[in-house]
């Protein structure tokens, strides 16, 4: 129960000791409101159910806010739901008479904790639910070392630091320590996952390794917990039925593990048709939480021990799993759960721990606090020779903390064995930790970055008789078909195969199974996300695969990357580097609707798109999928057709237009592909006007002519080959052209650079008219719905090293420096050498 602080007018006697106040108060006058009694009470505002809708309203609202600040400032979400209850403590707004007499009156508070602890009851089955015991590795001794160490050593040291003399009242009792002891050596598993997403280190081999320490080190803090449980009872003292709690505990442990688990296996196998889980199911499942807390409360173990073991019973792959989550979670996390964390502030009191605690043992326990995992587990790691930055990393990430730690110090509290001096103490403790784990790990772990070399970064460098590796990125099953009909269409051949990367991009919410974080390279991902997501990852696979199957001369692997969205970019851009791709294709953050026209789209999709664009180490295509496949040429796939498939090439020049016209180049050759590549040649009068921007101009312009001429060399008896040149003079009239190219044809696909950084006279005026950089002048222009309603758009930066990847054109390798340019290319790239002037042939 939370401690009150201040009298109300029915009560009749208050007294105060270090457990908190205690309240008496007359039973009649609860139920005594105005001139009426009970449900009939005049006045509703005085009834419970308002004050608790109040209650839920202020707790949300604290807590969302909390939450909001402390994610900017990337700390984990423990520190908002301490804070969240911190901030109605005595200390802060706890005495405040206004917010006691209309927001947490005590004579409501035992409805406020009723519905605090079902809510527990139910999240603590949702933490069992997540976990997946599968990924402890016996066989791996080293994660098992570090848990078992630095447990047994972190709970020495908190017993030690219980009865330290200046920390708190001297009298204190057994039971105290062995819940501060369980409590200083718990770790949080889904926040510790989190903090490894955020920093991506979740396929290093450190995070793996805290990740398999962090599930042993939680299943070995519920077995002492329940030690703990069994050991005391609620009035502090040493329990003399201790063994039958213990007995029965372990009884429904074994019945979970033979009977429960078992029988909801062959339940759901022979009760669920056709994939399709009914609301039935679900609805025994939730009252199977309810049955076996009351169950393990009988035992004398707390409800919150039998939701747990019930929720390890759900059998691991069934649907069933992520089903409830999407039901449960975001209802308790954002509803009911902060109200748990306002009865932990309602316990904590600040003001009444300083009388007895001096501000230098405070620092001296906290600082102890977070140094013993860090000391163990580096000395840990020397043993099992590991590198200290591992070690030292691991350790303070065994620092995470969460809900499971504030769980034991309010059993402890409620059985008497902590004061609130050292329930508080430990709060304090537990914020400060969590507050430091992060910012320590990113300031002083920084993985080793390998120093990758690899020369064919650009499709331009690309050596003819060499393959081709394409990194695909998919966000959902719209994105594929696009993708997939293009990369077919890309001409892999014998001499040149097409090795593709398909990348599953999946966000990392509060939702996802923390042990299904790590990329799967598979076809198939283990995944367990939501129903959807899951059925949608196993198609996106297969489709993938199925590009393999139709062809010899491609050789797809499909990979899931779960990332948050404000760091997805730095998956992609480190996938494409491990993988030394040449080319990484994204799909436009708007999709087709079913009248043709491009939809709002997902804001973040494009951030991540610009992002990638800032970062990617090779080249980079956006395609923007107006169903190329389908409309105009009558069909629905490229394999196999004799229908040509029309592309268009706008060439306006630079560094990004050569880039594409080498991707287009690359098509040639299928009996299926028609390429016309337009030139756009600025006129006399967009020459004249372009002024001082000319000397860049012009030197692009020397390698354009190279490069076209050598283009126009190789394919002029190539009758799937056209080539045509416009002059214009500005924006208006090279949109004519686009115009005039549109109505007197039928392309199925566009393929454009993106012109970054460069000024081009061809497209004076159309510039202030770009709505999404990501496109460019030309691609923004033509993927406007107004403009082209049928045909696809692709658009191409080229990789270049003086765009903040590397200096002076030269990528690092292992002892040195090497040249970017000395792989013999596919299509030569003469940015690196002296420009010489070749007369352009015309077909």
């Amino acid at each position: 129960m939370a401690d009150p602080v201040v009298s109300e007018p029915q009560f009749s006697d208050i007294s105060a000791s270090r457990f908190g106040r205690v309240v008496c108060y007359n039973q009649t006058e609860m139920s005594i409101i105005g001139d009426h009694k009970g449900w009939e009470s005049g006045n509703m505002f005085e009834a419970a159910l308002p004050f608790f809708v109040t209650q839920i309203c202020v707790a949300n609202l604290c807590y969302r806010i909390l939450y909001y600040f402390t994610r900017f400032l990337y700390l984990p979400p423990f520190v908002a739901q301490i804070l969240c209850g911190l901030v109605f403590s005595p200390t802060v707004l706890g005495k405040n008479e206004w917010i006691l007499t209309n927001v947490f009156p005590y004579r409501f508070t035992m409805v406020l904790e009723t519905f605090a602890n079902l809510a527990l009851v139910y999240n603590m089955f949702l933490l069992g639910l997540g976990m997946d015991l599968r990924m402890i590795k016996i066989k791996d001794k080293k994660p098992v070392i570090i848990a078992i160490v630095g447990l047994i050593v972190a709970s020495l040291a908190g017993f030690g630091l219980y009865y330290l003399p200046s920390n708190g009242d001297s009298d204190k009792i057994l039971a105290g320590g062995v819940y501060w002891s369980i409590a200083f050596g718990c770790t949080n598993f889904p926040d510790l996952a989190r903090i490894l997403a955020d920093l991506k280190l979740l396929r290093s081999d450190m995070g793996r390794i805290a990740m398999c320490a962090a599930i042993i080190t939680d299943t070995l803090t519920w077995i002492l917990f329940i030690f703990g449980l069994a050991g005391f009872t609620k009035a502090g003292v040493r329990s003399q039925l201790m063994l039958y709690p213990l007995l029965s505990t372990l009884a429904f442990t074994l019945l979970c593990y033979f009977v429960i688990h078992p029988g909801i296996s062959y339940v759901f196998n022979n009760t669920v048709e056709g994939g399709h889980v009914g609301e039935s199911h679900v609805w025994f499942i939730l009252a199977g939480v309810i049955l076996c807390g009351l169950i393990t409360e009988a035992c004398g173990v707390k409800s919150i021990t039998g939701a747990f073991l019930f929720g390890l019973s759900i059998p691991q792959d069934h649907m069933i799993r992520k089903m409830i989550e999407e039901k449960l979670h975001d209802f308790l996390a954002g509803i009911l759960m902060p109200l748990f964390y306002i009865i932990c502030g309602l316990r904590a009191d600040l003001g009444y721990m300083s009388r007895f605690l001096s501000v230098g043992t405070m620092a001296f326990v906290i600082s102890s606090s977070f140094m013993v995992k860090i000391v163990s587990t580096v000395v840990c790691s020397i043993f099992l020779r590991m590198p200290l930055r591992d070690g030292f990393a691991i350790g303070a990430l065994m620092n995470t903390k969460g809900t499971m730690a504030l769980v034991i110090l309010n059993a402890g509290r409620d059985n008497k064995s902590l004061d609130v001096i050292m329930y508080t103490h430990m709060t304090m403790a537990f914020l400060v930790m969590s507050m430091l784990v992060q910012p320590i790990l990113a300031f002083a772990y920084t993985p080793k970055k390998k120093l990758v070399f690899y020369k064919n970064r650009t499709i331009q460098n690309h050596k003819g008789e060499s393959e081709l590796s394409v990194l695909s990125c998919v966000h959902d099953l719209p994105n594929v078909s696009g993708i997939t009909n293009l990369l077919q269409v890309s001409n892999p051949t014998k001499q040149s195969p097409l090795n593709v990367y398909a990348l599953h991009l999946v966000e990392l919410t509060d939702r996802t199974a923390a042990s299904l974080l790590i990329m799967n390279d598979e076809s198939k991902p283990k995944a367990s996300f939501s129903d959807r997501v899951r059925a949608e990852s196993e198609v996106i696979a297969e489709t993938f695969s199925a590009l393999e199957v139709n062809n010899e001369e491609m050789l797809v692997q499909t990979i899931t990357a779960v990332s948050p969205y404000e760091t997805m970019h730095e998956d992609i851009c480190l996938m494409a580097e491990d993988k030394q791709v040449s080319f990484i294709l994204l799909p436009y953050h708007k999709n087709l609707t079913s009248d043709g026209r491009l939809g709002e789209g997902n804001a973040a999709h494009g951030e991540i798109n610009q992002n990638v664009l800032s970062h990617a180490p090779c080249s980079v295509g956006i395609l923007v999928d107006r169903g190329m496949t389908d409309v105009r040429s009558g069909s629905s796939s490229f394999k196999g057709e004799t229908v040509k498939k029309e592309i268009a090439m706008l060439f306006l020049g630079g560094r990004d237009d050569r880039e594409a016209l080498a991707y287009a180049w690359r098509m040639v050759g299928q009996q299926m592909v028609n390429l016309t590549v337009v030139r756009f040649v600025p006129g006399r009068e967009a020459l004249v006007s372009a002024g001082k921007a000319m000397s860049e101009y012009e030197k692009e312009t020397i390698m354009d002519e190279e490069f076209i001429y050598e283009f126009n060399f190789k394919t002029m008896n190539d009758t799937s080959v056209n080539y045509i040149e416009n002059v214009v003079n500005n924006g208006q009239e090279a949109i004519e052209v686009l115009r005039e190219l549109e109505d007197n044809n039928f392309y199925d696909l566009y393929i454009v650079g993106r012109s970054y950084k460069v000024e081009s006279p061809v497209t004076a005026g159309l510039v202030d008219w770009t709505s999404t950089p990501d496109l460019g002048t030309i691609g923004d222009t033509l993927a406007q719905s107004n403009f082209i309603m049928q045909a696809s758009v692709l658009v191409i930066q080229q990789y270049s090293a003086s765009n903040g990847q590397t200096s002076n054109n030269q990528e690092l390798v292992e002892g040195g420096t090497k040249p970017a340019h000395e792989a013999k290319p596919f299509m030569k790239s003469h940015e690196d050498e002296e420009p010489q002037y070749h007369i352009g042939m015309r077909k």
